[in-house]
């Protein structure tokens, strides 16, 4: 456990925030809380650059709250993903500070009170700027994972839809929304194209996700995933089919470490 981290659980310990087992917990367990079902990494920030995320899909209300509530109790921005209505309607009431993203199926708990979230996303935590664009209005489930991910990670955010290469006039007028962005993450089903026009107009990263819409020969978004790992862009990454968060993560460590290489110089 490094000296900050441990500063702060000492602090919270002073302040009431913690119990004394909460906190001998906390510093013998070298950074994991064991809550029965899982064993809660409370250490990755440290090693990764953001804490870890719950993937709800398959987990019980019972697990997802042990687990939301041994992140809360060491102070971790709470951010969960492929979270279904009936999960969120069973924990929100749990966790009154949460927030339930419907279309990207995200629940996050901020460390700000939810009065202070806009400010928080919008100025004070920014770390970095990415953009996101979808090649339809189908895409956006996944563009929504991405952004609420980002979000998180305390990026800021523009969300540019509908600019797929059927109208490739679209996505010229809204060039200088995201000229600048710090990296691009590029939803597209179907033929998955678009990541490689983006990619030839931005001289940053471009992280492509391809996504499941599209007709029988899309085979579920493989034919987007293939067209995107063939891409002839030379700044186009790729991840998996659907995975809106690790778009959105991977843009926001890139987006993080270039606020930090700015701030440095």
């Amino acid at each position: 456990m490094d000296k900050p981290t441990l500063e702060d659980i000492a602090s919270r310990l002073l302040a009431g925030d913690l119990s004394v087992e909460q906190f001998v917990e906390s510093v013998q367990g070298h950074g994991i809380a064991d809550v029965g079902e899982a064993q809660v990494d409370l250490d990755r920030h440290r090693r990764c650059g953001f804490p870890e995320v719950v993937y709800a899909q398959g987990k019980t209300v019972e697990a997802i709250e042990k687990i939301f509530q041994a992140l809360v109790a060491h102070g971790v921005d709470v951010f969960a993903t492929r979270v279904c209505a009936e999960q969120a309607a069973a924990l929100g009431p749990k966790f009154p500070r949460g927030y339930y993203n419907s279309v990207g199926r995200t629940f996050r708990i901020p460390l700000a009170a939810a009065d202070d979230l806009a400010t928080a996303d919008d100025g004070e935590k920014v770390a970095g700027r990415v953009a996101i664009l979808t090649a339809g209005t189908s895409d956006l489930p996944v563009a929504e994972e991405a952004r609420e991910t980002l979000l998180w990670t305390g990026a800021e955010v523009e969300l540019i839809q509908d600019v797929g290469v059927a109208g490739p006039h679209r996505l010229r007028a809204n060039l200088p929304r995201f000229a600048g962005a710090d990296a691009v993450v590029v939803v597209a089903g179907m033929e998955g194209a678009l990541p490689s026009v983006v990619g030839g107009h931005v001289s940053c990263p471009v992280v492509a996700v391809p996504t499941s819409i599209g007709y029988g020969a899309s085979f579920n978004g493989v034919a987007a995933l293939l067209g995107m790992l063939n891409s002839c862009a030379s700044n186009v990454t790729v991840v998996n089919i659907d995975a809106g968060f690790k778009g959105g993560y991977v843009a926001g460590l890139i987006a993080q470490n270039a606020a930090k290489a700015r701030s440095e110089r």
